[in-house]
């Protein structure tokens, strides 16, 4: 979720939101998110997404500094346009992703833009139509979400119509934008039934989901903070991997970086991207820079599975 800057509208014209909606395809189209429901309102935007080769912060900040350059120089101003750093939550598949597709779809209805059913399927700033049928885009996980209701996409779609209209009556959710416990037990009701029965639930503003994928979560972030901790706590900076992979792999420093798509090279490179990048946490804008070579060369090797050699390094 992103907001403008003290209510600032961040959707002016037709044009600023075809804009982000463009950069929004590329990152899909790229393999960086799948995209299973979307709202672009006035002055803030919701995403559902999972994200895919890269981290979310690194998809963000491409989207959004692009459309922020683009935006001021539109309509001739400077400075900030969003409030804040976006917000985002971690949601467990059961139930929320249906939940979270009906509510992040339903936001135009809530807010007054659409009257009913008939126009928010006419209405092309949400993900809706892309769901009903109504409108073809490439790269909107439409499958995903289809899939929890039968075989045959037009069946499906028709159903998932149907389950978006029953949300309606529904109006705000507030286990769905709330905080803590409420969010993450599904709402107040079940928090206090939890408190009189003396069960101890784990919560976290950050996460929509059960008591145990929020304790899964968080246990895994702890393990991955510790390896990174214990990598980076070894490998020093990238001159010093670099050297020592250089080394490793019979090559001189200069070789590994100077961009050469010979055999050697390349899978000393790769193997490289694939320790900054994908263990240590590198940007890789700045890994590229590094080395030479494009960001998406960068990207490309990080994602190498099965990679060889790269235990030796650790």
């Amino acid at each position: 979720m992103g907001r403008g800057i003290e209510k600032t509208n961040i959707f002016r014209k037709d044009v600023d939101r075809e804009d982000f909606l463009s950069r929004l395809a590329r990152l899909c189209k790229e393999g960086f998110l799948a995209a299973y429901a979307w709202a672009l309102m006035d002055n803030h935007f919701h995403l559902l997404v999972r994200t895919g080769h890269r981290s979310l912060s690194e998809s963000m900040r491409t989207a959004l500094t692009g459309y922020v350059i683009n935006f001021n120089r539109r309509y001739k101003r400077y400075g900030h346009l969003f409030q804040n750093r976006y917000k985002s939550i971690v949601c467990e598949d059961d139930p929320y992703l249906l939940e979270l597709t009906r509510y992040i779809h339903l936001n135009p209805v809530r807010a007054g833009a659409v009257r009913d059913m008939r126009s928010l399927g006419e209405y092309p700033w949400t993900g809706h139509s892309a769901l009903t049928g109504k409108v073809r885009r490439d790269w909107q996980d439409t499958d995903t979400v289809l899939a929890y209701f039968g075989n045959g996409k037009k069946k499906a779609a028709l159903e998932y119509e149907e389950f978006v209209k029953e949300g309606i009556s529904q109006g705000r959710r507030p286990e769905l934008v709330g905080g803590g416990l409420i969010r993450s037990l599904g709402g107040w009701a079940q928090v206090v039934s939890f408190r009189r029965k003396g069960i101890r639930a784990s919560s976290d503003d950050r996460i929509l989901g059960s008591s145990e994928f929020v304790d899964h979560l968080l246990l895994e972030a702890d393990e991955r903070e510790k390896e990174t901790l214990r990598l980076s706590a070894k490998v020093q900076d990238l001159t010093f991997l670099a050297r020592r992979i250089a080394k490793g792999e019979g090559l001189t420093e200069l070789e590994l970086r100077s961009g050469s798509r010979q055999r050697k090279i390349s899978l000393a490179r790769r193997l490289f991207c694939k320790m900054t990048v994908g263990q240590l946490g590198y940007p890789g804008a700045h890994v590229a820079r590094f080395l030479g070579v494009t960001t998406s060369a960068v990207v490309r090797a990080a994602r190498s599975k099965d990679l060889p050699g790269v235990e030796k390094y650790l």
